[in-house]
């Protein structure tokens, strides 16, 4: 399967290259259209890649929080 989107997306790039200018904060460079593409796509999946990341690391961090404050000490009985 990895081996068919590498084909596809190599496919995307050869048949996309028109030259076309990007300017990103003070840089100012020409690329073709499918390689600026595949850089702009492979920039989302970072950036959502990173804020899922955090969001799981807050739930997980969330959830330990909680099992620990719920534990029973050892040694007590519960009916107390």
């Amino acid at each position: 399967m990895g081996a068919i989107i590498v084909i596809v997306l190599l496919i995307f790039i050869l048949q996309n290259t028109k030259q076309v200018a990007i300017s990103f904060f003070a840089w100012d460079f020409t690329l073709p259209l499918g390689v600026a593409l595949l850089f702009a796509a492979l920039g989302g999946v970072l950036v959502m890649a990173s804020i899922g990341g955090a969001r799981i690391w807050q739930l997980r961090h969330a959830y330990r929080k909680n099992a620990t404050e719920r534990a029973p000490e050892i040694g007590t009985d519960p009916k107390d």
